[in-house]
């Protein structure tokens, strides 16, 4: 090998282990097992010496990417005899050997002047590290101090926000109460002064001046119902009270002296009395609902004259001369004082309600002293009349029901109708026992019917068309007791039936039988369906039912 200074240069070759290379400069080294004097590289004379090797690559190459440098030496895969041909690439090159050596030397002495002073400057970093933490603690307790102001300063505008927001409240409460007595001695002035004026209207009697201020006045004194303990609040309170009941007494008085007083029958209506009627929408319930109550009882005096029960108009056949009554009278009254009164009042509406309960109870009077006189075709007659009458009044006033008004004083005489229906259906039953007695022929049947086949006695078609044309009639009647009336008799004389006709026709009755059967079932649904339905359970026609179907299954045993 060549010794150049202090370096010995030695080619590697990784796959020579132990044997001689030849350099770059033509002469062979033989290879050495030592380690490289200045790059600390062993001779990969075993396996674990290589990988050691590798591992020392590897970890300069993670130096590399941590500090990267150009430097050849810095290098992960630095080849020293790489480097040195580098460096004397020709023999001639080694001519400069001094100077490089010099160079490097250099370049070694300056790395250890840098490293001298690292480890010098670390003996300096204990009084630097101190000196900082001196600074450190000095800004911390400057900090503190700071701290320590701003929440002294921090609790003292807290304190000074709450005072603030007490003011405020303060200033809040005075504020409403200010606005409140504000408001109150408004009220008062107005109270006053319209307590004042109502005094001076109401002995003038210009009503069309009192609406405005009675109303204020009385709106007004529902604030002050919190203060009725104070005496002067509870004096003008019992004035307003007063000043009621002299306006209830006094235009009660006008109207009493208008409508029944001596100048009665030359009366106008006028516009005096029309804003009264204002007034009095604004005062209690009770003043109205009084003189209303007089107001049409003085209205309908004429009819209760007329109508009195030992008068020969009174009489149920005379009925329509009632209802024409009314009708006369209210457009003689509307066309009259439709306009006095406001229309919300409804009076000629109160006027007909009246007039009908008038009329039940003058009618019940009646017939419960004249029942025999009564028969099935007068209460007809005058049900009839009052349903139509009633519908009339039904169209005309939309406002209130008048259904059954008048027509619910007949209900307890509809036994007249019903005994009238028994003796009916008892004719014809009789008749069709006495039209089969005489018809032993197939001509008693249904003759639409194909030869051969069952067939429906024509008398039980004529039953039941005369049971549904009692059934609509009884509920244009009723549809309360007198429909359990009516089907009590329906049972009895479907029973007849059966006995009279289908029993003694048994051979050719089968097919009667089932459309009995049928139609008996149809016919208590259709009763359930017209009857009221509190009284809906006791409509039960079961027992008919099997009456009809006993015969049908002895017929069919029969055959």
């Amino acid at each position: 090998m060549y010794r150049i200074g202090k370096v010995e240069l030695e080619e590697v070759n990784p796959h020579l282990r132990g044997g001689r290379v030849e350099n770059h400069l033509g002469k062979t080294a033989p290879s050495s097992p030592d380690r490289d004097s200045n790059l600390d590289l062993p001779v990969l004379g075993s396996r674990a010496q290589h990988d050691k090797r590798v591992s020392q690559l590897r970890h300069r190459g993670w130096l590399k990417t941590v500090l990267p440098s150009d430097d050849p030496l810095d290098q992960p895969d630095f080849n020293s005899v790489d480097y040195i041909n580098s460096i004397f690439p020709t023999e001639q090159s080694l001519s400069s050997i001094d100077d490089v050596l010099n160079g490097m030397e250099c370049k070694i002495h300056s790395i250890d002047n840098e490293i001298r002073m690292v480890v010098r400057g670390q003996t300096n970093v204990d009084q630097d590290g101190r000196t900082a933490l001196e600074e450190a603690q000095h800004v911390i307790s400057e900090l503190f101090v700071h701290i320590h102001d701003i929440k002294v300063k921090a609790e003292q505008s807290e304190e000074m926000v709450k005072e603030i927001t007490r003011d405020i409240k303060q200033l809040d409460c005075a504020k409403r109460n200010l606005t409140a007595s504000i408001t109150t001695l408004n009220h008062l002035h107005m109270l006053v002064g319209g307590v004042d004026s109502l005094l001076i209207l109401t002995k003038k009697r210009l009503y069309g001046e009192i609406v405005m201020p009675l109303q204020a006045v009385m709106e007004v004194m529902k604030h002050f119902q919190s203060y009725s303990n104070i005496p002067q609040v509870k004096h003008l309170s019992d004035q307003v009270n007063q000043i009621h009941l002299e306006l209830a007494h006094q235009i009660s008085g006008d109207f009493r002296e208008a409508f029944s007083g001596p100048n009665a029958k030359h009366f106008t209506p006028n516009k005096q009395l029309a804003e009264a009627c204002l007034v009095v929408s604004i005062l209690d319930s009770k003043v109205k609902r009084d003189l209303l109550k007089w107001f049409i009882g003085l209205q309908l005096s004429e009819y209760c004259h007329l109508f009195q029960e030992n008068q020969d108009s009174a009489w149920l056949d005379k009925i329509d001369r009632r209802y024409a009554w009314l009708k006369r009278h209210l457009l003689e009254f509307e066309d009259k004082f439709g306009l006095m009164f406001p229309p919300d009042w409804a009076v000629s509406e109160r006027i007909t309600v009246e007039f009908c309960n008038i009329t039940r109870m003058e009618l019940s009077k009646l017939m419960a002293k004249r029942r025999s006189d009564i028969d099935v075709k007068l209460l007809l007659f005058v049900i009839q009349r009052t349903s139509n009458f009633e519908n009339l009044l039904s169209r005309r006033f939309t406002g209130i029901t008048l259904e059954d008004v008048d027509g619910k004083c007949f209900e307890p005489y509809l036994n007249i109708y019903i005994e009238s229906l028994d003796k009916n259906l008892n004719d014809l039953i009789e008749r069709f026992v006495q039209d089969s007695k005489q018809q032993h022929s197939p001509s008693n049947f249904n003759t639409t019917q194909p030869e051969g086949s069952n067939v429906i006695l024509s008398s039980c078609a004529d039953l039941f068309v005369f049971y549904k044309k009692c059934m609509v009639q009884c509920t244009q009647l009723s549809t309360g007791q007198p429909m359990l009336g009516l089907t009590t008799t329906f049972q009895k004389y479907l029973r007849e039936y059966a006995i009279k006709l289908l029993q003694n026709n048994l051979p050719n009755i089968l097919t009667t039988a089932e459309y009995c059967l049928e139609t008996t079932h149809q016919l208590e649904v259709k009763l359930k369906e017209k009857v009221d339905i509190n009284l809906k359970d006791n409509i039960n026609l079961s027992q008919e039912q099997d009456i009809f179907h006993k015969y049908t299954i002895n017929l069919k045993y029969i055959n």
